[in-house]
């Protein structure tokens, strides 16, 4: 595993640097909106990534082909890291969870409707796998998916859809065959956003970002958009869950965190005394200081082990989502506890401490160890799949 970039990685870090000096803009970018900073909802936002289409730098991994460049994933992994530590849209959900879906298991229609629009940043997908009492457990969800003519009609509840409010096509899962183990009678579907029978209603997070619940009332869905093969929906849906744990929480931000407190520690005085000479506050940030950096090498790791595998590495995936979310509450909760009752301040409140970036945070990070499986899902893939523990021990 190589620990230090090369030239060509180090030049391409320099051109996505001076891109995103040259397109700086509160509108696009805004590092207080934490990882939720990755989605494409405005439409300058949305302008953005067809800039960065421009570039040619979405699909870098994907096969030329089909519009990519046969590149490396230490590219797609740099860009997304620059393109978080300041805030922007990340690549997203089509290029990485879509796109390299239908590039794997598509048919020719969905590959050549839905391709060329990802790459050049026209399409906003949204994804459909939890369910009330399916939140983590993607292999429980009970949308109804049931045959009819030429095609399928949908019924059912999806919950916590991020994107749904603003995406164009929705990428979600539903069971074709409720006598099948649960593993196996699920299959993916993509449906338009503005289909008659889809209602979307507003669910807020607790860190004050919108989600959604969505609602199936006999939704039509030709057969012709139904994704890879009948019933095995859950195991294409395992392998994209292995990217989006990786892409979407990255490593970027939780260092700019971690840095946001060391600066405080250093230039705070509390009773007379400077906080960086309490032994206490030293041993607690210099833990996490060691920690991120395991972090950010987990990250590495985990696309040192893509690139030489093949195939996106589920244990590493699991390794690093479950390290860096943990390690990201970790570091708000010691915010939290060094700023002291101050760090309760919303964001933007006049003279909170750090402009009031800890109170976003700390609710921020409770949500980020759930999405794309909960802390507990990773601990169990890694027992069972790492470790070779029983199922049910």
């Amino acid at each position: 595993m190589e620990f230090e970039f090369s030239a060509e990685e180090r030049e391409f870090i320099r051109q996505v640097d001076q891109f995103l000096k040259e397109n700086e803009s509160r509108d696009v970018m805004d590092v207080s909106r934490e990882n939720m900073a990755q989605v494409c909802d405005t439409p300058e936002r949305r302008a953005f990534m067809k800039k960065i289409a421009a570039r040619g730098w979405l699909g870098i991994t994907w096969p030329r082909e089909h519009g990519g460049q046969d590149g490396s994933g230490i590219y797609e992994y740099l860009l997304n890291e620059m393109l978080s530590a300041v805030g922007a849209p990340g690549i997203g959900k089509g290029v990485g969870i879509v796109g390299k879906t239908l590039i794997n298991v598509g048919s020719e229609k969905l590959k050549q409707e839905f391709l060329p629009k990802i790459l050049n940043a026209e399409i906003e997908f949204a994804v459909g796998y939890s369910e009330p009492g399916a939140g983590s457990d993607s292999a429980a969800m009970r949308l109804k998916a049931e045959r009819s003519g030429e095609g399928w009609v949908l019924s059912g509840q999806k919950i916590f859809t991020t994107s749904a409010h603003f995406a164009d096509w929705y990428w979600v899962g539903a069971r074709t065959d409720p006598t099948r183990p649960k593993h196996n009678g699920i299959t993916l579907f993509l449906v338009p956003m503005n289909h008659p029978g889809l209602t979307v209603h507003a669910m807020y997070t607790m860190g004050g970002e919108r989600t959604n619940g969505v609602f199936f009332d006999d939704v039509y869905v030709p057969d012709e958009y139904r994704v890879g093969e009948l019933n095995r929906g859950f195991q294409y849906i395992a392998e994209a869950l292995d990217i989006e744990r990786f892409t979407l929480f990255t490593f970027s931000p939780i260092r700019a965190r971690m840095e946001l407190l060391a600066d405080y520690v250093k230039r705070t005085t509390r009773d007379g005394k400077p906080l960086r000479e309490d032994p206490v506050i030293r041993q607690r940030i210099a833990q996490l200081a060691t920690e991120c950096e395991v972090g950010r090498l987990l990250g590495v790791k985990f696309i040192s082990a893509a690139m030489q595998g093949g195939k996106t590495p589920t244990v590493e995936a699991s390794c690093y989502k479950l390290y860096a979310t943990e390690l990201s509450l970790r570091i708000a909760n010691a915010t939290m506890d060094i700023v002291g009752p101050g760090a309760q301040l919303a964001l933007d409140t006049e003279d909170a401490p750090l402009r009031g970036r800890p109170e976003r945070c700390y609710t921020y990070t409770v949500i980020d160890t759930i999405g794309g499986g909960s802390s507990e899902v990773q601990k169990n893939i890694i027992a069972r799949r790492h470790l070779g523990l029983p199922k049910n021990f």
